[in-house]
């Protein structure tokens, strides 16, 4: 089914519609949450390993290039596809198709960075350029050597083709351009934690996605790829951080924020003194007690057993979460001043 690159959706009822009339439809396609797995390996003949960077298929036994993928034909599609670059998390995988959304968690190299830009000091671009390189498979790096067919893109193109097959309730062609040989980038959004977000970061500068969403990142304290121009709009990048998370501590989230040009979008807002749309910022952080563990502090604005719950064990920030993903991206707050306390030469 040919898809047009410029989307206007329509919803009615579990339908969306594009401007040129292709619809993504679930209604009577077996309503209900549906979980594919399958490994990168057995299903791109290409795909091959790279051990100097940790980037492996393991063994039948103990697969490590297992992908996941979720989506729930019960609910009205959003005919959006998150990527999420990161070990799966099943809690957030769960809300955002219980929200309408599509996502996949493929298989690419997000294991190197203890391996490579070990120098002192760092070049300005080296880790930016291998997360480029890991993420396209095009030779943005002189420190890694990542084929095409073992980016991220093109195992996550790999990945939705496979699942138009394995399960056509998901509709997963939607996210086909009309040729069939790549994603529609502008319907995909990149999201990760930590490592993850700071890659999903780096590949928006690269490549226009319909929206980032960063928990706890991105970092890259000595990069300056953060300050390149980006072509994903900046109104469309969102974060979410705890104060006490290390990387807040230490002034890497601020730093990046502030290089990628998120205040010009609305001052820093406490979730938990502020309700949605707070403000309409893109920067979000938190301060609930997490036991002075900033550990915990890491993962706690994720789903899992570090996030903020209630008595009955329900998640607190599912408005947060909510947010993130789905609010407008027009819809901007006021500009700010960069924050002179933010340290943004960092000593090697």
């Amino acid at each position: 089914m040919p898809h047009s690159k410029l989307l206007f959706l329509l919803a009615f009822g579990f339908t969306v519609f594009n401007a040129t009339g292709d619809r993504l439809e679930f209604n009577g396609l077996d309503p209900k949450r549906h979980l594919t797995a399958a490994r990168a390996s057995l299903i791109n003949p290409e795909a091959k390993e790279y051990p100097e960077i940790g980037f492996v298929f393991g063994t039948e036994k103990a697969p490590s290039d297992r992908q996941i993928a979720q989506v729930d034909t019960s609910v009205k599609p959003r005919g959006k596809l998150v990527i999420w670059l990161m070990k799966s998390n099943e809690g957030l995988a769960n809300f955002l198709t219980d929200e309408g959304f599509h996502y996949i968690q493929p298989h690419y190299a997000n294991k190197w960075f203890s391996k490579v830009c070990q120098e002192q000091p760092v070049g300005p671009h080296c880790r930016g350029n291998v997360r480029l390189e890991a993420a396209t498979g095009d030779d943005f790096s002189d420190e890694v050597d990542i084929a095409k067919p073992d980016g991220m893109m093109a195992s996550a193109l790999m990945f939705v083709k496979h699942l138009q097959e394995e399960n056509p309730q998901g509709q997963w062609d939607w996210f086909l351009n009309e040729s069939g040989d790549d994603l529609r980038w502008e319907d995909v959004i990149v999201a990760g934690s930590s490592h993850g977000s700071t890659t999903a970061a780096r590949f928006a500068k690269h490549v226009r996605v319909s929206r980032v969403v960063c928990f706890a990142g991105p970092r890259d304290q000595y990069q300056m790829w953060q300050a390149l121009p980006s072509a994903t709009p900046e109104n469309r990048y969102f974060a979410f951080t705890h104060v006490l998370d290390m990387g807040w501590t230490r002034d890497h989230y601020c730093r990046s924020w502030e290089l990628m040009g998120l205040h010009g979008f609305g001052p820093i807002v406490n979730v938990e003194s502020a309700n949605p749309p707070f403000g309409n910022t893109r920067r979000l952080v938190t301060d609930f007690d997490v036991d002075d563990d900033p550990a915990r502090a890491h993962g706690a604005v994720l789903p899992g057993k570090k996030a903020k719950v209630d008595k009955d064990g329900e998640f607190l920030h599912e408005s947060v979460w909510r947010y993130l993903f789905t609010h407008p991206v027009e819809n901007t707050g006021k500009p700010v001043p960069m924050d002179d306390g933010c340290l943004k030469e960092h000593p090697q």
